[in-house]
């Protein structure tokens, strides 16, 4: 949900919270005569559509947008029968995919396409599996005939509505279309950073570890296996797959997933600065797609700016404190026009993950400064306690994953990243799985 607030401003790992209530009338149409359970079946139980294949395949998209000045990574998808087109901000750090929902719309913005229409048979009874997924760790009667939810983000937006199941249009790398049936929010009820203001997506694609993310419902309808990556680019643009089939056979850093959140997380890590270690141990780090900017904790933040001040002191850099974009930012002599002319000022930021073989994640300078349209260098790394997030929590956002492709193997239980350009679709057969 990175996308719809202004840049850096929202973490968007989501927190289910319990909504048991039926949708009042002046909310939706859906509940002017609620659907029977019985004329629904379990969407788990249903089979994908149109695959008429043994194994599971492959799909990729095409990404769109930037860190700045839009703040926001996204795909097209095709939803419904006849397929519409809506745009998507990709989002790891949550798991419900929903999109804005004339329903009839309480609160919405308008954004790129006419807001999702449902239809009554569409509603997901309450005894379904994916409903029971979706409020898991709350109160949830099964005999309900819908599946209200109310889930709210960290970037203090939130969405509110009933899950529905429609066809998702997907050209598999064979050249196949299928149409696998999935759960999705239909949101009806949104609140944003800017209320009234245009959106530049029409919602959010949930892709995280959850039985109800898209990844896990194409998993186990046996579209793709349970296994994803994307690369964010430098200059804008990318590309997202599911599936094993792009996953390089060499040159990817593993790290195992930590078991200790729900999460993509490769666990504890020790931070650095160039070669010396700025005394920060065991920091839990997430990936997510969903923020735009990467968030330390206090510690690690401070330790952090100090580091980078320190060496400053001595450069042709001086602090700027009028430039809106960003907390911390410097100016030079003359506006730098790229990273290019200020990097040789900067070292390069490294996580060492110590599990597993210790995998290291170096965050150049390029994947931590913003040159912004005032010509200033800024730091794309933020502190996240000031930000209102979890003291604890540490998430590497989408300015310190450009130009490379992070892998989330969900099948064997690891992270995987490498160096490489974003800038043209991946060709299949990469893998040796």
């Amino acid at each position: 949900m990175g996308g719809w607030t202004a840049a850096g401003k929202g973490l968007l790992i989501a927190l289910l919270l319990a909504f048991t209530a039926a949708i009042s009338p002046s909310a939706s149409a859906a509940s002017t005569k609620k659907a029977k359970g019985s004329d629904s079946p379990p969407l788990m139980l249903q089979l994908p559509v149109d695959t008429g294949r043994r194994d599971p395949s492959s799909v990729v998209f095409p990404i769109y947008g930037d860190v700045y000045p839009h703040g926001l990574y996204y795909v097209a998808m095709s939803i419904g029968d006849p397929p519409k087109p809506y745009f998507l901000d990709i989002d790891t750090g949550s798991d419900l995919t929903w999109l804005q929902c004339d329903a009839p719309c309480v609160r919405c913005s308008k954004g790129p396409h006419p807001w999702y229409r449902p239809t009554r048979n569409k509603l997901v009874p309450c005894r379904d599996p994916l409903c029971a997924a979706l409020h898991v760790g709350t109160i949830h009667d099964e005999n309900c005939d819908q599946c209200d939810y109310q889930i709210q983000y960290e970037d203090r937006g939130s969405s509110l509505g009933v899950l529905i199941s429609d066809a998702f249009n997907l050209r598999l790398i064979n050249t196949t279309v299928v149409r696998p049936v999935f759960a999705f929010g239909c949101g009806y009820d949104q609140q944003f950073a800017t209320q009234n203001a245009p959106t530049p997506t029409d919602g959010l694609l949930g892709l995280g570890t959850g039985k109800i993310s898209v990844l896990s419902q194409l998993s186990d309808q046996g579209v793709t296996k349970n296994v994803m990556g994307h690369c964010l680019g430098g200059k804008g643009g990318g590309y997202l797959f599911f599936g094993d089939d792009f996953v390089p056979t060499s040159l990817m850093t593993w790290a195992p997933m930590s078991r200790s959140r729900n999460y993509y997380s490769p666990g504890p890590a020790n931070l650095y600065w160039g070669t010396r270690s700025l005394g920060v141990n065991q920091m839990e780090m997430v990936f997510d797609t969903g923020s735009t900017f990467t968030y330390f904790g206090f510690q690690p933040y401070q330790a952090f700016l100090s580091a980078v001040k320190s060496d400053l002191s001595k450069k042709p850099l001086k602090e700027e404190f009028d430039d809106p974009s960003l907390p911390v930012c410097w100016k030079g002599p003359k506006a730098f026009k790229s990273v290019k002319d200020v990097k040789k000022h900067f070292k390069t930021l490294a996580l060492n993950f110590v599990n597993g073989n210790r995998a290291l994640l170096e965050v150049p300078p390029e994947n931590y400064l913003i040159i912004t349209k005032h010509g200033n260098a800024c730091l794309g790394i933020l502190n996240g306690t000031e930000a209102g997030l979890n003291k604890d929590l540490n998430i590497i956002g989408d300015i310190s994953m450009q130009d490379r492709m992070v892998v989330y193997d969900n099948e064997r239980q690891h992270i995987g990243w490498v160096q490489i350009g974003c800038d043209r679709l991946p060709k299949p057969g990469a893998s040796s799985r």
